[in-house]
């Protein structure tokens, strides 16, 4: 079993989950965040967005405050790079978020 450092769940499947009354969600998040650390492993890092993606996510988002980007994930095959000049959305799963790139690192 696997866990994001952030997850979103649609309100939909939030509420089909609150009759069920287990204590953590039982299925994939829509949209799980993965923060690297300086000790992640690129390999380990691929396995967990296979992971999620073939768990049912939506979207999977890979933050690297190191290098200053995130890569969005679909498919595992087809990455997008995103840099601080670039805006990140949540596309049709987390319509009408968005940030600026840069703005995610400053602090």
């Amino acid at each position: 079993m696997r866990g994001p450092d952030v997850a979103f769940v649609t309100r939909d499947r939030l509420e089909a989950f609150r009759t069920q009354m287990r204590p953590y969600f039982p299925g994939p998040p829509d949209l799980a965040v993965e923060v690297l650390s300086p000790h992640s492993r690129a390999s380990e890092v691929r396995a967990k967005v296979a992971d999620y993606l073939a768990a049912g996510a939506r979207l999977v988002w890979v933050v690297d405050a190191e290098r200053r980007c995130v890569t969005t994930y679909r498919t595992l095959l087809s990455p997008r790079i995103l840099t601080e000049s670039d805006t990140l959305q949540g596309e049709e799963v987390v319509p009408g978020f968005a940030v600026g790139v840069a703005e995610l690192f400053e602090f």
